[in-house]
């Protein structure tokens, strides 16, 4: 879907997009320095800073905004959108978009509590305030943040765009005037400095481990690129670019200038003017708020996304905006809102969460890094281009993760962890499908018209209801779950005189309201496929009136309501109707290994946890009836009895035979 270019758009971009990688000189040179225990000297400025240039360069501007950004789907963006556009080349490569999502979204969640916590830091220059005050103002400004989501990010950009711009111009004045004052530092765009400095420090690893964290939220780029679009990221990274490069240069020069000093404060705060720490602070603790911004709108995109490819369990979804791209999820919204605070409460200061910070995002750049080289080789037939982007960034990538692996003792085990649970619930997700999909059975509804009507003829049956009515999967109409026939001739015979059996797709267009009818038996069965826009509530039961009343004055159904069966627009009422929902319960006739048994019950756990059927599909719960559906996956063997006669009644009773 593609967004026009204006200033308001521009605006939206600077204020969801960037909050992450724009914060990132809050913390990058501080960590840097105190890899040399706050010790300054030019080899480790120059050499640092032209490491964050380049890797700047490399890593987000060529990899991301120039190559990744072109593998869009459908305007939608994210390591499960790519997995999408490539899924068709391989069935393994559904292995690297788990894992690069999983990571993702774990150590995303460290994000807001590092740059809103490394901010309010900073008014410790100005105001004597202890830790545990900092904690509490952390915490109150992070449920703020969360809070608003509800309210979408049309909102939210329109009130964090102009506070980007003051961010961003903020960090370009503050770090030119530096360079002024010590030109010197223009040798740092060099990338000789870098290379010279990682081939000759004894502390090179550890140097990697800060530069790093320049680039942490280039991953949020590409996730977010369906709320702000391709072109108006493309435009604004030009201006972020520009004051990210000129303000790490100024803290350079000021650095470079005290060449032998030690200092133990953030360089961020300490190149300000004396007049301009506490305005300067102040804006740098709303630039850290508008930080948490770009995870939770890339976290909100990657769910949905895995949702869509059933790759993930089904959530509600809402759209605040009149655009598909612009999505709220209330779940996801709850759970990093809970992670982000109890992150605060572990570490409780900056430091201790750059150590943890950076392990995982390196794995979810190792992964989009093989996705894209598959989109570009096979995609889009560019093998050349696709081994040089490959071999180029696996490299840089390869040398980071190394770099943060030395992080796992010192916090980074803690968003392993987050990804691990996300990966084995994916991994549930997805084997528990495969396992279903071997035994899945479909039956064609050609083959029981005559048993539609015996069963509506068998007057010994009372009227379940006059019309019963099944959500079905299939989308083809003449096929039907083998478990929806089980329940109306089977589990408890429901005699009807209109059976409805309902299909919902959703569109890609906001306000589309259709649908299609197609009669299985005339008169008795029908199906219905409904397209709905993502904007539309999926209220089924009032669209399935509206569809009968259709029908019944083109006069494919012909049913004569009594003189009482009014509504309050004084309309007939076609008689009572009965939704019913088969929750899906494990037979103990399966035959399963205990572990393909724990996979599938824990996924139907995990199903009647989330979002009821009822729920999703807005259907009146007083007109609801759910019923359990065995599902039956493998045969155990038919037991081998055998029937025995007895040969004399002494035997029947019990007693010893004489004979035996």
């Amino acid at each position: 879907m593609k967004k026009e270019i204006s200033i308001a758009s521009l605006l939206i971009a600077l204020g969801i997009v960037y909050g992450d990688i724009g914060t990132s000189p809050l913390y990058v040179m501080k960590s840097m320095v105190m890899v040399n225990n706050g010790q300054i000297s030019s080899e480790l400025i120059l050499g640092g800073i032209s490491l964050v240039i380049w890797t700047l360069t490399l890593q987000t501007t060529i990899k991301y905004v120039m190559i990744t950004l072109e593998a869009d789907n459908k305007g939608e963006g994210g390591i499960f959108s790519l997995y999408t556009l490539v899924r068709k080349n391989a069935k393994w490569l559904i292995i690297p978009a788990v894992v690069g999502g999983a990571s993702l979204l774990a150590d995303g969640m460290i994000t807001p509590p590092v740059t809103v916590t490394s901010a309010i830091e900073g008014l410790t220059l100005v105001l004597p305030i202890n830790t545990e005050e900092i904690i509490l103002i952390v915490v109150a400004i992070l449920t703020v943040v969360f809070f608003i989501q509800r309210f979408g990010t049309d909102v939210i950009g329109k009130l964090f765009g102009p506070m980007m711009v003051l961010w961003f111009s903020m960090l370009f004045i503050i770090g030119f005037i530096q360079i002024f004052n010590y030109p010197e530092i223009m040798k740092a765009l060099n990338p000789y400095y870098g290379i010279h400095l990682i081939l000759t420090s004894p502390k090179s690893i550890s140097i990697l481990g800060a530069v790093f964290l320049c680039t942490t939220g280039a991953e949020a780029l590409y996730s977010d690129m369906g709320h702000c679009g391709k072109k108006n990221i493309h435009y604004t990274w030009i201006f972020v670019k520009t004051c990210l490069v000129i303000n790490y240069l100024g803290q350079g020069a000021w650095l470079l200038s005290r060449e032998g000093s030690r200092i133990k404060d953030n360089p961020f705060f300490l190149i300000m003017p004396e007049w301009f720490i506490v305005p300067g602070t102040i804006i740098a603790t709303i630039a850290a708020i508008i930080a948490s911004q770009a995870l939770i709108t890339g976290s909100f995109t990657l769910v949905a996304e895995a949702i869509k490819l059933n790759l993930f369990p089904k959530l509600q979804v809402n759209y605040p905006n009149n655009d598909k791209g612009k999505i709220y999820i209330p779940t996801v919204n709850v759970i990093l809102y809970i992670g982000c605070i109890l992150l605060v409460l572990k570490f409780k200061k900056s430091e201790n969460m750059e150590a943890a910070y950076g392990l995982a995002i390196t794995i979810t750049m190792l992964m989009t890094t093989i996705l894209l080289n598959e989109y570009l080789r096979i995609n889009k037939k560019k093998k050349v281009l696709s081994w040089i982007v490959f071999t180029t960034f696996v490299i840089i990538e390869c040398g980071f993760l190394y770099a943060n692996l030395f992080k796992f003792l010192h916090g980074g085990y803690v968003t392993v962890i987050i990804a691990g649970l996300l990966i084995f619930l994916m991994y549930i997700w997805i084997y528990g499908t495969i396992i279903r999909k071997r035994f899945r059975q479909y039956v064609n509804l050609s083959d029981f018209q005559e048993h539609f009507k015996d069963l509506q003829e068998d007057k010994e049956l009372p009227l379940y209801a006059t019309n019963v009515v099944y959500l079905t999967e299939s989308l083809n109409y003449r096929m039907l779950e083998k478990k929806i026939v089980y329940s109306i001739f089977n589990k408890e015979p429901k005699r009807a005189k209109f059976y409805w059996f309902i299909n919902i797709k959703v569109t890609d267009e906001p306000h589309t309201e259709e649908y299609v009818v197609k009669t299985l038996v005339p008169n008795m069965a029908y199906s219905v496929q409904f397209n709905l826009g993502f904007r539309i509530d999926q209220r089924i039961n009032i669209f399935l009136y509206k569809v009968i009343q259709d029908l019944a004055k083109s006069g494919e159904i012909k049913y004569t309501p009594k003189k009482y069966m009014l509504n309050q627009n004084n309309e007939f009422v076609f008689g009572d109707f009965k939704f019913v929902l088969l929750e899906e319960v494990l037979s103990n006739e399966s035959e399963l290994s205990k572990w393909d048994n724990f996979i599938t019950s824990t996924k139907l756990l995990i199903k009647r946890l989330t979002v009821s059927p009822a729920r999703w599909f807005g259907i009146d719960t007083s007109n609801v009836v759910i019923e359990k559906a065995p599902i039956i996956i493998g045969y155990k063997e038919a037991p081998n009895l055998i029937r025995v006669f007895p040969k004399d009644m002494q035997t029947w009773r019990g007693k010893k035979c004489r004979k035996c």
